[in-house]
């Protein structure tokens, strides 16, 4: 291990919605014109920008102050190579430490809420002005860190991909998906929009609300009671949920297996009926897929790997 001086740390951020305006209308005016002309307020795409490039000068005053780092777009992630002993530091939404922690092989994430007011903030659970004295004893590994339990999908044709909070299975746009899915003695083919497999950071987020309005829709049918109520996972939980969205039963497809979990050491199958259209993308970043189509077999486990994000 690098002497803290020694270590690098590396600050991703991303673009503000009003950077993403500007980069599609090349101008602020421009971007001002399109919103205002679809009756938006333009002054709130300015302040969020304003309220983000405040908190990166202030991030950047701190890691000039330890001297050795970089900055990177989190367009950039999938191809950048971190150093085994990199700090990393996310100034953005939730998503994007999500995002960070996949890329990653076990080096500390330090979650920074640019703008508490607007964003909830789950996995950023420091502002700007906290980042001196938390990264002082991140350097001197004094700083406890929560363990994140990843998914990892392996298809037959050699493509992999990790998820931080969950995978989507499923068709690419609004038609149904067709597939085979086993697990352990039981197998079926089913019909849905696709499946969602979480871990126990995702447990807070889509299969969520897929379980949850599951659970109020059965009530609805069943004998005046309570519902049962839908619990979330530990982030390290050494299992994940899957969850079949929409199933759709017929002479030639079941729904029986449409909640389950996928312990530590098993492995979801998943074989796709899906001619065309099938894909896997993981933490909803539907551009970044691969495809699932008939003949591909995918094998859903917990990752061997697992991220850690500084507390």
């Amino acid at each position: 291990m690098a002497i803290p001086r020694e270590r690098k740390l590396v600050l991703v951020t991303r673009r503000t919605r009003l950077e993403e305006l500007v980069a599609r209308y090349h101008s602020v005016a421009q971007a001002r014109f399109y919103i205002e002309h679809l009756g938006a307020d333009f002054s709130d795409y300015l302040a969020e920008h304003d309220t983000y490039t405040a908190a990166r000068t202030a991030v950047l005053a701190v890691l000039e102050a330890h001297g050795r780092y970089q900055t990177l777009d989190r367009a950039f992630l999938p191809n950048f190579v971190f150093a085994a002993d990199d700090i990393v530091i996310a100034l953005g939404q939730d998503g994007l430490v999500a995002n960070i922690v996949k890329y990653l092989d076990g080096q500390p994430v330090i979650g920074l809420n640019p703008d508490p007011h607007r964003w909830d903030g789950v996995l950023l659970p420091f502002e700007p002005r906290d980042l001196r004295p938390i990264l002082a004893e991140v350097l001197l590994e004094h700083r406890a860190h929560q363990t994140v339990s990843m998914a990892e999908a392996t298809l037959s044709d050699g493509q992999r991909l990790l998820a931080v909070n969950d995978l989507f299975i499923g068709p690419k746009s609004h038609t149904s998906a067709r597939y085979e899915i086993a697990s352990g003695e039981r197998s079926e083919v089913q019909s849905s929009s696709g499946i969602i497999v979480a871990t126990g950071l995702g447990s807070t987020a889509w299969i969520k609300s897929i379980v949850t309005g599951s659970l109020a829709i059965a009530t609805q049918f069943a004998a005046a009671g309570a519902a049962p109520r839908y619990a979330s996972a530990p982030w390290d939980a050494p299992y994940l949920q899957y969850a079949v969205r929409e199933p759709f039963p017929s002479r030639s497809s079941q729904a029986s297996m449409v909640f389950g979990r996928i312990a530590a050491g098993s492995v979801l199958t998943l074989r796709s009926l899906m001619p065309e259209n099938g894909v896997i993308f993981s933490d909803g970043i539907e551009a970044d897929y691969v495809a699932f189509n008939s003949g591909v077999e995918a094998k859903i486990a917990l990752a061997a790997k697992q991220g850690r994000i500084i507390v």
